[in-house]
């Protein structure tokens, strides 16, 4: 075999804040603190302090290979931490603060956390599991002296006063591109969470794909602000994206509500943002109550839970595009992202906003089959539907600690995702359901997504949810279990007629229960085991 003639310089996530600090040096990272003011600074400064940061590293006693929690939000501290701690060759273990704490406890324990970082917010939820926590042993507070709190947690030291002596430069090592940087675990409904370890090679890859124009589209002239959580699958790998296209970059902090948001957007002047969807609902109705634009907004990427058609147009309305998204904490997650082509040119806004509301198209990198129930690929006609495996360069293997049993591997060397879709001729995937959420009825499957996107299209409507409920003719029939808006009233016949015409009167809900609240996941996507639960005690009379 004839080897091309290319330098062997390995995929590291170091390179992305070393090229932001070199050809991007005054653009700024703005950070919501904690502590309250707004923080400024430079991809210079946070380069130099990313060093210091790697040589407390050391001097903590930690050593390659070691894993170091952090339970933090969205700020520059924690962008520190991604890069100092993956590129010392440890794992950079972030720790989604809104599971339950026995799951928190687990993962820690699990992962072998040897140090954790914390924010200010979640010190009460350490001192509840301190005594559980037995394999760590420091926690740094991410903060200043002046803050520091008063704490019966042990061990504990002040972020600000670690960097404090450093100096600020760190003879990186060389590390082999496969190496693992960063770590994530599931936020499943059953069963424990499950340890996902990205490597460098992955996350450059990932994030690589994620600055391209069909994806988070993104430059030196945006100004980007990610949601989507630092806590959650990297926040989606916007804190390597951004510096490797010296994009300027907004963290929001702990301040997710639409006032704050807005005042960031605004003032910052944010091109490009990327959440979930219970977020954007919540700004969208802020926006609307309060009379409010989204300044030069241009790009909102919507993924976690699919996206209702009507949060689409409402984000249209206000100038914004957005993007559909899809994605796993096992693949990193992108994996899916919807632009339209050159052939869509021209559509009519329904054909149009059908097309948005699809999951998307494959990003190259990773591949996909859908499968029927017999191991046979479906027709790709965007009709015939089956379940979804992907394969690829930045999709996980296995789980970590379950080295020996690949993850979901039904068909060898693809990842069952355990989503039903179709797909159509171009790659446009569209999400049925989830295996355990689609409702089967006399032998026919019925979306409970579809059923939910046409029932948040009433404007009386805050949230939905479709589950399936127990029928002695059909086996299992649809219910809708519904929010109304603060100040709104709604009916079930008035909400059920919106169904008419829409789907196939069979698909079509028996019964609407209208509740204050529905549960969610830890990272805000509905929790249909508990709304199931639900649903199987009677309504009060």
């Amino acid at each position: 075999m004839l080897r091309g003639l290319m330098m062997g310089v390995p995929l590291l996530v170091t390179t992305a804040l070393r090229h932001a600090a070199l050809y991007h040096a005054d653009t700024e990272i703005v950070s919501r603190t904690t502590e309250g003011p707004i923080h400024r600074y430079s991809y210079a400064d946070a380069w130099a302090r990313a060093q210091k940061l790697a040589h407390a590293l050391a001097k903590l006693g930690l050593e390659p290979g070691d894993r170091v929690g952090t339970l933090a939000w969205n700020g520059y501290r924690h962008l520190e931490c991604y890069y100092a701690i993956g590129g010392s060759g440890m794992v950079c273990h972030t720790i989604n603060p809104r599971l339950f704490p026995e799951q928190i406890a687990y993962i820690v324990n699990h992962a072998q956390d040897r140090v954790l970082f914390t924010d200010l917010t979640f010190i009460p939820l350490l001192e509840g599991l301190a005594e559980h926590l037995t394999g760590v042993k420091a926690i740094v507070v991410m903060t200043d002296a002046a803050h520091m709190p008063t704490s019966s947690l042990p061990n504990l030291l002040c972020y600000e006063d670690l960097l404090a002596d450093q100096p600020d430069h760190f003879d990186w090592p060389e590390l082999d591109e496969n190496t693992a940087c960063s770590m994530c675990y599931t936020s499943g409904t059953t069963g424990h969470p499950k340890g996902v370890m990205y490597s460098h090679r992955s996350a450059i890859l990932h994030a690589l794909a994620a600055c391209l124009p069909d994806v988070f589209d993104l430059s030196a002239s945006d100004v980007v602000l990610p949601v989507v959580p630092m806590f959650h699958v990297n926040a989606w790998g916007i804190p390597y994206a951004a510096p490797m296209v010296g994009a300027k970059l907004v963290l929001p902090g702990a301040k997710l509500d639409g006032a704050s948001l807005h005042e960031l957007f605004v003032s910052e002047g944010v091109t490009n943002t990327a959440g979930v969807p219970t977020v954007w609902l919540a700004l969208l109705n802020w926006l609307d109550a309060n009379k409010k634009g989204l300044g030069i907004l241009r790009r909102v990427a919507i993924g976690g839970s699919a996206c209702p058609p009507i949060m689409i147009q409402r984000f249209k309305e206000h100038g914004v595009e957005v993007l559909h998204a899809w994605g796993m904490t096992e693949t990193s997650p992108l994996g899916l992202a919807n632009m339209p082509k050159a052939k869509h040119a021209g559509q009519s806004a329904d054909d149009a906003l059908a097309l948005a509301s699809k999951q998307g198209r494959p990003i190259c990198g990773i591949e996909f089959r859908v499968l029927d129930s017999n191991g046979n690929d479906v027709p790709r006609d965007g009709k015939s539907f089956g379940r979804l495996l992907v394969r690829g360069s930045w999709v996980c293997s296995s789980y970590f600690g379950l080295d020996s049993s690949p993850a979901h591997e039904t068909v060898p060397g693809w990842f069952e995702t355990g989503d039903v879709v179709t797909m159509d001729a171009d790659g446009y995937v569209q999400i049925v359901d989830r295996t355990k959420d689609v409702i089967k009825s006399g032998g026919e499957w019925i979306s409970s997504i579809d059923l939910e996107n046409i029932a948040v299209g009433h404007p009386a409507v805050q949230e939905a949810a479709a589950v399936a409920i127990p029928d002695e003719k059909w086996g299992e029939r649809p219910l809708l279990v519904v929010v109304v808006k603060e100040g709104a009233s709604l009916t079930k016949e008035e909400l059920l007629a919106v169904f008419d015409g829409k789907i196939a009167k069979w698909s079509i809900p028996n019964d609407v229960r209208f509740v204050e609240a529905l549960p969610h996941t830890a990272t805000g996507k509905l929790l249909k085991s508990s709304i199931r639960d639900m649903v199987t005690t009677p309504p009060a009379a």
